[in-house]
């Protein structure tokens, strides 16, 4: 598997662009410097992110998103985690 994220993932399962392989690695997003938990789409090479409207809903029961513009950094939670694991502490 690929080292880096795609360039646009969805979390939503009707969307083109939702691949549940690539979502079980667990993708961290940073956008414009802040880490982000809540996002439901991205894309790093177009600059945006979506994320929910609060808990409003449209008539198809989906949670309605907002699109923000700016830079967008993604990449795989795990491999930062198995960095953190070779560290050597410090004496």
């Amino acid at each position: 598997m690929a080292e880096t994220p795609p360039d646009r993932l969805s979390n939503n399962p009707r969307s083109p662009f939702f691949d549940v392989e690539v979502l079980r690695r667990s993708v961290g997003i940073r956008f414009k410097d802040r880490e982000r938990t809540d996002v439901e789409e991205y894309c790093v090479s177009e600059g945006w992110i979506r994320v929910a409207a609060g808990k409003s809903l449209d008539r198809h029961g989906q949670p309605i998103t907002i699109k923000l513009s700016g830079p967008v950094e993604a990449w795989y939670q795990d491999q930062t985690a198995d960095a953190a694991e070779g560290e050597q502490p410090a004496a």
